[in-house]
């Protein structure tokens, strides 16, 4: 029962926050995602097919030895 309940959460639209300015170059390396700035920081958006393509935006952010502050779901 709770797997299934992570795996509903594990897609739809996420906002991942990485510390610094990530060249807007990389969009690509992040399935077309969205990049936009918040002060210091780069937001990437979009959306997340499962569980599997989340961990490869993830393992892309730890391969370019990004900080990754925190991943949250969009509203809406």
């Amino acid at each position: 029962m709770t797997r299934n309940l992570i795996n509903r959460n594990m897609k739809g639209k996420i906002k991942i926050k990485i510390q610094g300015h990530l060249d807007k170059k990389w969009k690509n390396s992040f399935d077309g995602m969205e990049i936009c700035y918040e002060g210091d920081n780069s937001i990437i958006t979009g959306n997340i097919k499962d569980e599997a393509h989340l961990h490869g935006i993830l393992n892309q952010i730890r391969d370019l030895n990004l900080k990754l502050i925190s991943i949250n779901p969009v509203e809406g």
